[in-house]
């Protein structure tokens, strides 16, 4: 008898088990099924919430990208005057900032300075000049710093000689080293710069010549290759660099430093060989690191009447919409006389910005720098020169200011 109650009880029991787990699959199937049936109620939730969502994310898509927003605001912020400052590097003569670069700075509220050897006496010197002028600007309304520049090719344009590790030209770096040497010397050459406060150097020098010592030689793929080594090693050491002198000077004899010339080559020509390094380099190389300097050179098949940083042709329809580059352009200095014996300082200022130039280099004098910034000013309450042109450069200069690029370098 017991052995029978044992056997109704286990059977029970598996019974009972039995129409749980029934009851959880039916459960379960119901739950689905309610969840399918109502596929309109679910959907207007989640559609609702998605919108939720969607108006919610649009700040937070904005803030994925700060400096736009910082560039935004700052560009409604400032007047027209420190607009027109920003795109204008200056020498000076001194090597502690002085009256009247402490003026360019403070009252013209230029973007950047120039160093060459008449302000350099040490590395340490240097850095305490650089600190000094950046905190000068810093003072100033926007807390915009400085774009601090120099020429540091190699060769011959070596600042500071004695105080810097030895810089081979670019044609004894051509002709008797590799690739990596290039890359090796650029990385040497940008962490003493960026040492010193400097984050911009004018070079690599891209001109096709067998001549010149500044000149990777003539063969214009060779050019493009160690120019983007160059370029690597720059940022490797949080340095811009600066492509030069487009759309390539290497067929000119005549020093733009003293006087004007043209370079007589045609477009299929000048594209296959002088522009090919700078053509190749905007293709691959972000755009963000490096700068192309546009001289003073005219080049009759574009452009019969402008010289080259003159020259909406050239610059515009050429450099930017042609190839395609997006970066800062720069003029070479406007106190050459490729250019300052044909044009007033005013004329140059607004000439250059409105062919298309972000940045104009006056090098060396007080009076001349003056005169390009009120020239600029004076262009636009003329309706020379539009506002809209210059909130364009100056969007492009203080996004790049603001970027990791640059603020690495401080």
């Amino acid at each position: 008898m017991r052995t029978k109650t044992k056997k109704r009880r286990k059977a029970w029991l598996l019974s009972l088990l039995c129409a749980l787990f029934t009851l959880g699959i039916i459960g379960g199937y119901i739950i689905s099924q309610n969840q399918q049936e109502s596929p309109k109620a679910s959907e207007t939730k989640d559609s609702g919430t998605v919108k939720k969502n969607e108006k919610a994310s649009t700040p937070t898509q904005k803030s994925n990208d700060p400096i736009e927003e910082k560039v935004d605001h700052l560009l409604k912020q400032m007047t027209l005057e420190e607009k027109v400052g920003q795109l204008v590097i200056v020498g000076f003569q001194t090597k502690q900032p002085d009256s009247l670069i402490t003026a360019m700075i403070r009252d013209y509220h230029v973007g950047g300075v120039i160093l060459y050897d008449r302000n350099m006496d040490s590395p340490n010197q240097v850095t305490h000049l650089t600190s000094d002028l950046q905190r000068l600007a810093l003072e100033n309304t926007h807390q915009i710093p400085l774009i601090v520049s120099i020429d540091q090719e190699g060769g011959q344009i070596v600042r500071m000689r004695d105080h810097v590790s030895p810089i081979p030209s670019q044609q004894y770096l051509a002709r008797n080293k590799n690739q990596e040497t290039v890359y090796n010397t650029a990385v040497q050459t940008g962490s003493e710069l960026k040492a010193m406060g400097i984050n911009v150097n004018y070079a690599p020098v891209l001109d096709l010549s067998n001549l010149d010592s500044r000149s990777f030689g003539e063969d214009p793929q060779k050019a493009k290759e160690l120019g983007e080594k160059v370029i690597a090693g720059f940022t490797k050491s949080g340095i811009t660099a600066t492509l030069k002198h487009f759309p390539g000077n290497g067929r000119s004899n005549i020093d733009p430093h003293k006087d004007t010339s043209a370079v007589q080559a045609n477009q299929l020509d000048l594209e296959n060989n002088d522009i090919y390094p700078f053509k190749k380099i905007i293709e691959e190389v972000n755009h963000q690191n490096f700068f192309v300097m546009v001289t003073h050179i005219k080049y009759p098949a574009y452009d019969k009447e402008n010289p080259a940083s003159l020259s909406p042709i050239i610059i515009q329809q050429l450099l930017r919409n042609k190839l395609g580059y997006k970066g800062i352009v720069v003029t070479d200095d406007l106190e050459m006389g490729a250019v300052s014996k044909y044009y007033s300082y005013k004329e140059l200022g607004y000439s250059a910005v409105k062919a298309g130039a972000d940045l104009l280099l006056v090098c060396h004098t007080f009076d001349s720098q003056k005169e390009v910034i009120n020239g600029m000013i004076e262009a636009v309450k003329t309706n020379k020169l539009s506002e809209e042109r210059i909130n364009e450069s100056v969007k492009r200069i203080l996004t790049y200011k603001f970027s990791s690029t640059m603020m690495d370098a401080q």
